[in-house]
């Protein structure tokens, strides 16, 4: 039976994209209350496969907006959108050629 909800996300590997380690993989998701990790930066986390068809340039720029917002009061996480919103709220011309399909009235996120 294929997992949903809850079951699928528990299941996810998650990790810090704003960490990479020498040899290419990324760090566990999350920080402990040790001292050399409370000094880490904000985590900012995604599941491995995703992490893995983000380009370099994408990883830099979720990790930068996760970063630049204040973190909330209390220690709260801030949470912000993996992947930036296109200007414009329509979808790209490198992205129409998807619409030929679905009839250029389509303006959904594909």
């Amino acid at each position: 039976m294929a997992k949903s909800g809850l079951d699928k996300w528990f299941a996810q590997k998650w990790v810090d994209i704003g960490s990479k380690k020498k040899d290419g993989s990324f760090s566990k998701c999350g920080r402990s209350k040790q001292k050399a990790d409370a000094k880490r930066k904000y985590p900012k986390c995604v599941p491995l496969a995703k992490a893995r068809r983000m380009s370099e340039g994408q990883r830099k720029s979720a990790v930068q907006r996760k970063r630049s917002k204040a973190q909330g009061v209390g220690g709260k996480p801030t949470n912000v959108k993996t992947f930036a919103k296109a200007s414009g709220g329509l979808i790209s011309n490198s992205r129409r050629a998807g619409a030929a399909v679905r009839g250029f009235d389509f303006k959904g996120v594909f």
